[in-house]
This record gives structure tokens, sequence and C-alpha cells, in this order.
């Protein structure tokens, strides 16, 4: 079972996992040095254990305790207890979900492995808010989406906002990175499936059009400021568009996935 610490210190040595969560740069070379994420919230700290990811530590307000008590239980990580005022001074932010984990990160996986069985796939290069990534990552949930995959320049899930902006579907969905960013598309080709890119080309074809009878799908999205490159436009197998009206011409990254991935799972 997790041991109860209490603290009343927050320049405690031990809380350092947790200090000054706004500091991006911090916060990124501690993940780097130490190979950890961190969750927020009951549910998806939850989560994050129960897709095997080890905790290091939690930190929560007392009134949280019980909530997390059985996930307290089965771990022998030491769980920091301090008023939600302190916490706050600790981590630079209202913890308004009144519990924290830090926990290990575990080798990603093949790109073989996750598509093993995969029909709906998202791909994401160079999306680069973490904001972003997370709500894909809820959307391809929600919609049945299979699988995951990210360029090498996407921003990391498991940083805490992706985590909490994906209520923690980021362990249940499975993903990886791409090793190979040039010859991606062409080798989704390869393992059968239909890559299809969310672009405004000229020859994109509207989104229904695109996913008729297709079996296996690849929805292949970009950044946030110019879209897909040239090269996974050219790379894709067909181009789509999400028809628009009033003169708007594109949707946020998250919001086309939202349409995308329901229209590709009703096809």
């Amino acid at each position: 079972m997790a041991r109860l610490v209490e603290i009343d210190d927050p320049a405690d040595p031990r809380l350092a996992d947790y200090r000054d969560l706004r500091d991006v740069e911090l916060r990124k070379h501690v993940e780097a040095e130490h190979g950890l994420f961190l969750a927020e919230g009951e549910k998806v700290v939850r989560r994050a254990v129960e897709a095997g990811h080890r905790a290091r530590s939690f930190l929560m307000s007392p009134r949280w305790l019980e909530g997390l008590a059985d996930v307290l239980e089965r771990s022998d990580a030491p769980c920091y207890v301090l008023s939600e005022d302190l916490a706050e001074q600790v981590t630079g932010f209202h913890v308004h979900r009144g519990a924290l984990a830090s926990l290990t990160r575990t080798p990603l996986p093949s790109v073989e492995e996750v598509l093993a069985g995969a029909r709906s796939v998202l791909v994401l290069e160079d999306v680069v808010d973490h904001t972003n990534v997370g709500a894909v990552f809820r959307c391809g949930a929600a919609l049945g989406f299979d699988a995951v995959l990210l360029a090498p320049r996407c921003a990391d899930p498991l940083y805490r906002r992706s985590v909490k902006v994906a209520m923690g579907t980021v362990f249940s969905v499975p993903w990886t990175r791409l090793p190979d960013w040039y010859g991606a598309l062409p080798d989704l080709t390869a393992r059968g499936f239909t890559t299809i890119a969310l672009t405004l080309a000229e020859d994109a074809v509207p989104i229904e059009e695109a996913v008729a009878g297709c079996d296996r799908v690849a929805l292949v999205l970009g950044s946030e400021g110019h879209g897909l490159s040239a090269r996974w436009q050219e790379a894709a197998d067909r181009r789509a568009v999400i028809p628009m009206s009033a003169g708007v011409d594109s949707l946020n990254v998250a919001a086309a996935a939202a349409v995308a991935c329901y229209v590709t799972v009703r096809r």
C-alpha cells in the first residue's frame, strides 16, 4: 500500500517531480532525464495506473484520498498529502482535480504492434499543440479508432496537458511514433491501409466520398498552421476535404479529426 506522507513545506525535495509545472522547459528536462510523466485528476490517474504505468509517487489533498483508495492500496509508491493551497505553491497552478501522480514511461511499441488488427488509424504530422494532440486522441477513442501514429515532431501525448485533455485515452488507444517520416504513408499503403489526407488541395474530394468502400483507413492530419507537408499530401492514396460554407476554409485540427472520424466509422 502507498505510504501516506504529510508535507507542510513547498520546498520539500521529495516534491521535485511536481514543482513549477508551468515551466515548460523545466518540465521537458525533468521528463527526459527521468523518463516520467504526470497524470492529473482521479479518473486520469486511475487509467494511467491500470494501463500498467508504475507510479513513482502521488500528490493529493486529503479530500481526494478516499476516491483513489483502491489505487493507493495496490501501489508501494509514496503519496504526498498536502493542502490545496500548498499544492498550488508547488505546482504553479490550481490543482482543481485534487490529485496528481508521477509515473514512469514504458518503451513505445513498434508500428507493427500498434497496427495489429487495426482497421481505422489516425496519423498526425507535426501537430505541436499538446491540447490538440490530447483532443485528437479523445476523438479517436470516442469514435472507435484503433490506433494513433505520430510523426517524429508531434507533441508528446504524455505531456500533462495532453493527458488531461484526452481524459486518459492516451492510455487506452495504442500509439507510437513513426520511425521514418518520408516513407511513412507508402509504408501504410503497403500494409493494406488506404491513406486519406485531410487537405485543401484542389483535387481533394468530400470526406464521405474519400472513405467510401475502404476496408482499412488511415486518416492523415497535419499541423495547426500549414497543414500537411507537400510530401505527405502527394504520398497519400486519396486527398479529402470537409465541405465548408460561409467562407470558412478549414477547422481546427481537433475539430476536423472529430468530423473525419465520425464519417469514417460510418462508412
